[in-house]
């Protein structure tokens, strides 16, 4: 039964079509076809979305959460787009380059495709279940051809805007095949998540998460093959402008997130190896087993980290030391300010851990509520810096993501000696939202506050933009919680 616009609209979607239309009325009319595309990937995730209500055994994702599809699908691409318009602003001051505004161009591209070839792969999903459970159930046929409507009318648009960009038939050509690429490996990537960490995300936190990843070291990929392009070929068969000039901090951190992707990997093959071949061996304890274990992860862990992120961080930017000598320089260039921010930093933390950890030991406080005392803190810290120090808070931002990411796998992979304990402390902060296979709220604290930060590097008219996330996580979203978990009686969603 097709659902009517009154009953699918509920408070979520309303607040998503608002966020989205009120980027669309700002947009000039140079923009015009990213708006149109942003039009039909919004109205496609809305279709998407009321129709996987109906379909909650595709995945097992996180219970008593809404689905989020239209959420997932459309707040990337608006983001870009938001950039993208203020790039075109600049542009037409000539405060920037051609190069950087096509740059941003590809990039809202990227996560549209991203975002629609999950929606695609949804959508058949959703359509076989359909078909399988009454192969002559018409609504079926009604979907698809709506869904088939929308891609292809996205798929046109998509190709006029970057015909409008490429200078020959070819290089749009290689355009659309790099889309295709994100696309694809959105879908891979999303199943992947959804089948290995099962009811630790809803569908559409998984589609963000997914379409934020590929874009990330989609672009990492990119700007190597530009790099290596340029010179080992002509310039004119590199298909992307990704020669922009780019921060060291930013080199630094997609850097530490790259080998961290391939420590993971490179672990987790060195460990089925090492059992493969010592399987037979059952004289050993299981406590020299964990320790060469733990062994092989520090090793492994400390060699990505010294020699082959620095060593992509040295490909695609020509620093004049090794990075991490030049991190200490940096830090170091205006030592009685950042250490002390450090100081401050290490104090704090020590301090507000240690009290909410016997607080959530020993006092019967709502997990949730207290929780939003991190919120605070984050307040609290990152605010001064953003201040007075924003280029170190940026790499602070990134440190911080590594441990977080490190000590995750460590707690994952219950690395000796630290995995339990990690895991032990960490358990003390958690509530129904999060779940034993994977712990995901500081990440979400940490990339609220970072990444309005980080997108607002460069050109930015627009000053309050970076103290978004802060604002927003750290006070409002603290606020929210507080007052309608005490006082609250209207629910913005049956499920949420």
């Amino acid at each position: 039964m097709v659902a009517s616009p009154l009953t699918a609209m509920n408070g979520e979607r309303a607040v998503v079509f608002f966020f989205v239309f009120r980027v669309l009325s700002s947009l000039p009319l140079s923009l015009l076809p990213h708006a149109l595309s942003l039009s039909l990937l919004s109205v496609f995730s809305l279709f998407v979305e009321i129709r996987a209500d109906g379909c909650l055994s595709l995945f097992k994702t996180r219970p008593g959460a809404s689905s989020g599809i239209m959420l997932g699908a459309v707040t990337l691409p608006t983001m870009m787009l938001s950039k993208l318009i203020q790039l075109s602003r600049a542009f037409s001051l000539q405060q920037i380059e051609i190069g950087e505004l096509e740059h941003m161009t590809m990039q809202f591209w990227a996560a549209s495709a991203c975002c629609c070839g999950v929606l695609i792969f949804l959508s058949i999903l959703m359509w076989r279940t359909s078909y399988n459970k009454n192969p002559h159930f018409s609504c079926s046929v009604w979907d698809a051809k709506f869904s088939l409507s929308c891609v292809i009318l996205f798929s046109v648009v998509c190709c006029i805007s970057l015909a409008t960009i490429s200078h020959t038939g070819f290089n749009t050509a290689l355009k659309l095949l790099w889309l295709l690429c994100h696309g694809f490996a959105a879908v891979k990537l999303i199943q992947h998540l959804l089948n290995t960490f099962p009811c630790c995300a809803s569908i559409g936190e998984a589609l963000l998460l997914t379409s934020g990843l590929v874009l990330y070291f989609g672009d990492m990929l990119a700007c190597t093959i530009s790099k290596v392009c340029r010179l080992l070929v002509s310039p004119e068969l590199v298909s992307i402008r990704y020669g922009i000039k780019r921060s060291e901090i930013g080199i630094i951190i997609q850097g530490v997130l790259l080998g961290l992707l391939i420590f993971s990997a490179v672990f987790k093959f060195v460990i089925h190896l090492w059992e493969y071949f010592w399987r037979a061996d059952n004289s050993e304890s299981r406590q020299n087993k964990e320790i060469r274990r733990s062994l092989i992860f520090f090793a492994s862990l400390g060699f990505n980290m010294i020699v082959v992120a620095p060593s992509w961080m040295m490909i695609v930017l020509d620093f004049d030391v090794h990075p991490i000598l030049w991190i200490f320089q940096f830090v170091l260039s205006e030592p009685l300010k950042r250490l002390s921010l450090c100081i401050y930093w290490l104090g704090l933390i020590y301090a507000s851990v240690l009290r909410f950890y016997n607080i959530s030991k020993n006092s019967k406080i709502e997990r949730i509520l207290l929780r939003k005392y991190y919120h605070l803190l984050a307040v609290s810290m990152f605010l001064p810096a953003l201040i007075y120090q924003p280029k170190f808070l940026d790499l602070a931002f990134g440190a911080a993501l590594a441990v977080f990411l490190v000590l995750e796998i460590i707690r994952v992979w219950r690395i000796w000696p630290l995995g339990h304990l990690v895991h032990q402390f960490m358990s003390a902060f958690t509530d129904h939202r999060d779940s034993d296979i994977l712990i995901v709220s500081h990440f979400s604290l940490l990339l609220g506050c970072a990444l309005p930060i980080w997108m607002s590097s460069g050109f930015n008219d627009r000053p309050l933009i970076p103290f978004a996330g802060i604002l927003s996580l750290g006070i409002g979203d603290t606020m929210a919680s507080m007052v309608g978990h005490k006082y609250g009686v209207l629910r913005w969603s049956k499920t949420g």
